[in-house]
């Protein structure tokens, strides 16, 4: 059996680099687009630059864990601790499912299936504070239906980027990896 090494410093430097720009430009570009969901475009895309980067298992959940307590740190976005949630859950069904999609799929699919699975835990945070709130059962399903697809589609636009950014890195043998 092969003994998995632990990470490198290098590798650990750059999760907490994504983790770090992901709240950084999460806070500057506060956008007021009207629209829930706008920030899984980051979200995905640097959750899957990492994993795709570093190709192990806990990438993402690393990532998502420091981005979620250096957002608490600077109090970026609203929600108090619940703020941990919203970048934590979608980084740990990232990276299940991440375990389970066959390699054989493209490499624009994985990324798809994995932005849409991320939105999807995502917005478990956006109906866990609704329930907290008290609102009805249905209302929330209704609510975390609306969120899915509202943030479906900025997590797949943010996944769409990430094969590219990957195949240029690879060109530049800058990637090291082929495990994604």
């Amino acid at each position: 059996m092969k003994k998995k090494l632990p990470l490198s410093l290098q590798d650990s430097l750059f999760i907490g680099f994504c983790a770090t720009l992901l709240v950084a430009l999460t806070g500057m570009l506060r956008l007021k687009l009207g629209i829930s969901g706008h920030s899984m475009f980051l979200m995905s895309f640097f959750y899957l630059i990492c994993y795709g980067v570093l190709g192990r298992f806990g990438s993402m959940i690393a990532c998502g864990g420091i981005a979620g307590l250096v957002a608490m740190a600077l109090g970026v976005g609203k929600g108090g601790p619940m703020i941990l949630l919203k970048f934590i859950l979608p980084a740990i069904a990232m990276d299940l499912v991440a375990l389970l999609l066959p390699l054989t799929l493209s490499l624009h699919w994985r990324c798809v299936i994995l932005g849409i699975i991320g939105c999807m835990a995502w917005a478990v945070k956006v109906a866990l504070t609704n329930a907290l709130a008290g609102m009805a059962f249905d209302v929330v399903l209704i609510q975390w239906g609306a969120s899915v697809l509202k943030g479906g589609f900025f997590a797949t636009l943010g996944a769409l980027l990430v094969p590219p950014v990957l195949h240029r890195l690879k060109a530049h043998d800058l990637l090291h990896r082929d495990k994604f």
